[in-house]
């Protein structure tokens, strides 16, 4: 089991509950809470992207370390981890990206195109549990409260 610890919590000053978390194989992982000292990890959380360049940049672009280690985290931690890319290029399921034309293209025939990125998604989604989801971004926060409500 995974729960969160308040970063406000004084290091040093609460070893007796670390120890028992430890040794009955709870993992802490140190954020900043609203409120309160510790909570469980939530089991649903949702990463929205501005458009198909941005995940493009996270999945294959400098970003792709840091990216991978959040999903790594979400899914050691239990948590479902939803991708929501807002776009205005018709992509509405993962089965399409490799329709994606990256705009850079026109710069540099060196970027990634859709069919490397959908690749990339669908390797991330069977190793990690990540959903890749998609809509326009008009409709994105009532997406976003539709999957909330989903669990």
């Amino acid at each position: 089991m995974v729960i969160i610890e308040d970063t406000r919590q004084q290091s040093g000053k609460h070893d007796i509950k670390h120890n028992w978390f430890m040794t009955h194989d709870i993992s802490l992982i140190r954020s900043k809470l609203p409120f309160g000292d510790y909570a469980p990890v939530p089991k649903i959380s949702i990463d929205t992207k501005r458009n198909m360049d941005e995940i493009a940049g996270n999945i294959c672009g400098a970003e792709h370390k840091r990216f991978i280690n959040e999903c790594k985290a979400a899914k050691a931690a239990g948590c479902q981890l939803i991708i929501l890319i807002e776009n205005e290029d018709g992509i509405s399921d993962i089965s399409q990206v490799h329709t994606w034309i990256n705009p850079r293209s026109v710069y540099s025939d060196k970027c990634v195109q859709g069919a490397r990125l959908q690749k990339a998604m669908e390797t991330i989604q069977e190793r990690y549990g990540v959903s890749f989801q998609f809509c326009n971004p008009e409709e994105s926060a009532q997406r976003i409260m539709e999957l909330l409500n989903e669990q």
